[in-house]
């Protein structure tokens, strides 16, 4: 069962997305992807809130979560979120490993 982290950073003047950038351009995000137990690891625009970033975080296991937060990674995230005063809301979920039911399915092209 993994575990799906939705973080908003919100932030003013493009910064949000500045720092989803600079994640990006550095390198940082691509060494997250490749941590052993990441399945997950994108930034998404909200259409209607320029100053906001959806990070979606999915980890293997609780274990994998608890290595990656335990490394350095995380002290140059710390230091890009302070550069970028960005604050932070976030949503722990788990994925249902029964699917889709039946009555969903039919909503999903595929």
């Amino acid at each position: 069962m993994s575990i799906i982290i939705n973080l908003y950073y919100t932030g003013t003047g493009g910064n949000a997305r500045k720092f989803a950038e600079e994640m990006e351009h550095s390198g940082t995000a691509a060494l997250i992807r490749r941590e052993a137990g990441n399945e997950r690891y994108s930034y998404f625009f909200p259409m209607d809130d320029p100053e906001t970033v959806l990070l979606i975080d999915i980890w293997k296991d609780q274990q994998s979560l608890d290595l990656h937060h335990a490394s350095p990674m995380m002290e140059k995230i710390a230091r890009l979120r302070k550069k970028y005063d960005l604050h932070m809301r976030a949503e722990r979920y788990r994925t249902d490993e029964s699917g889709f039911p039946a009555s969903d399915a039919e909503f999903i092209k595929q």
